[in-house]
């Protein structure tokens, strides 16, 4: 099959194939990995689940792989690997544990790969999985925010498709469907806003971890609820799109629309728009990436335009929302800029979800890491798996190091 470093030129292959689809869901306990295995488990006939893969839910993957009758099972904890083992005990479940085991369960053969570990530990994993040349449906961020071009490179050496599963990536990849590049003006995603769309900034210094994880449309994970309160989650859908398809930074744009039925505009050179609007499920990203070039059914709710009757657009405000500018500086300072941003952000949302800082201190926390690093001579250039792993570490510790002193003062 052929393959392109942007999907929207990727070949795909031979429709309504006979053989079922042999799936393997890396981070299937997690909200990706759970409404993909919901898809599978209304469409059996259309899958054979190959691996799935766990951070520390013993149960629920065990659960899970017995369900789907997969072939191998692992989870990432080795602490609750015996758990795991007990719960498969007579299965004939394969059970695995530590990072070895889940680039092993990567390289198992499969048509498609769902890539849905949060953080850098799916770097790993789906690198593998990209070098089998499968397909890659890829829900982990880091890939190519933190290792863009080397994840891109990967892709392109072995022939492997990369199918986005984010719902605003999902989206241009199917408006741009079909069209030409050369008439492609810009690609505007759209953001919810998140739960504090209307807050000003003494109430935002003062917003709890509880209140940030209450999205108003979306059902998500913790850390990509507090990005999305942030809207760090935008900046890094920038970087995302910036690597998927063929535009320059200057062609990436954010809207605030609250109501989450437009996913994404793609604007062309003669004025045309094309939008893609569906639910705010992720149940239907998820059916395009396993099923493309086709489309299989889903039970997502139907749109009803009458009863929405009004769809609102607004411009971000950087001046509460500093992430997405943040973002997007370290998109424009390059090489491994990016890859410091992300793992800075990670280390503060964590520590805003432990409450040891404020709400407003994610971004000025991430910004000062950028800069420290910047000043350290860290930001340079990425050439392999290697070197990404490396320089997040790194920027992990540097971050860990600059929260200390605003921990210590309370």
């Amino acid at each position: 099959m052929t393959a392109s470093s942007h999907p929207g030129t990727t070949a795909g292959r031979t429709a309504n194939s006979v053989a079922p689809q042999r799936l393997t869901v890396l981070g299937a306990t997690g909200s990706i990995g759970e409404s993909t295995l919901d898809l599978v488990g209304r469409n059996p006939e259309r899958f054979d689940v190959v691996a799935l893969s766990a951070c520390r839910n013993a149960p629920r993957l065990a659960e899970l792989a017995i369900r789907h009758r997969a072939k191998t099972a692992v989870i990432g904890d080795a602490e609750q690997y015996g758990v795991l083992c007990d719960l498969l005990s007579g299965t004939g479940i394969r059970a695995g544990c530590g990072p070895q085991a889940l680039i092993e369960a990567a390289e198992e053969p499969a048509d498609c790969v769902m890539a849905s570990i949060v953080g850098a530990a799916g770097l790993a994993p789906t690198f593998a999985a990209a070098r089998q040349g499968r397909r890659v449906a890829l829900a982990n961020k880091e890939c190519l925010v933190s290792a863009g071009d080397v994840f891109l490179s990967e892709i392109e050496r072995a022939g492997a498709e990369l199918i986005p599963v984010d719902s605003e990536h999902s989206a241009a990849f199917q408006a741009l469907a079909g069209s030409d590049r050369k008439a492609l003006e810009r690609i505007v995603l759209t953001a919810s806003g998140g739960p504090f769309r209307t807050w000003d900034l003494d109430r935002l210094s003062r917003a709890a971890p509880e209140e940030a994880l209450r999205h108003p449309n979306w059902s998500m994970g913790r850390k990509i609820s507090i990005d999305s309160a942030t809207m760090m989650n935008k900046g890094l859908e920038i970087i995302e799109a910036f690597h998927l398809f063929p535009v320059t930074a200057a062609q990436l744009d954010i809207v605030v629309h609250p109501q989450s039925v437009v996913h994404c505009l793609v604007f062309y050179t003669d004025g045309s728009v094309l939008a893609q609007l569906g639910p705010p499920d992720m149940r239907s990203p998820i059916s395009y990436a396993l099923s493309w070039p086709d489309r299989m059914a889903t039970p997502v709710a139907r749109l009803d335009l009458v009863k929405l009757a009004t769809l609102t657009f607004e411009a971000p405000d950087e001046a509460r929302f500093p992430a997405l500018r943040v973002a997007r500086e370290a998109l424009a300072r390059g090489g491994s800029a990016p890859c410091v941003l992300n793992a800075a952000n990670e280390v503060a949302v964590e520590a805003f979800l432990d409450k040891r800082i404020g709400f407003l201190d994610i971004a000025a926390k991430v910004a000062a890491t950028i800069e420290a690093a910047d000043v350290r001579g860290m930001i340079k250039s990425l050439r392999s798996l290697d070197d990404v792993l490396a320089a997040d570490g790194e920027s992990r510790k540097l971050a860990q190091s600059l929260l200390q002193p605003h921990i210590a003062n309370g």
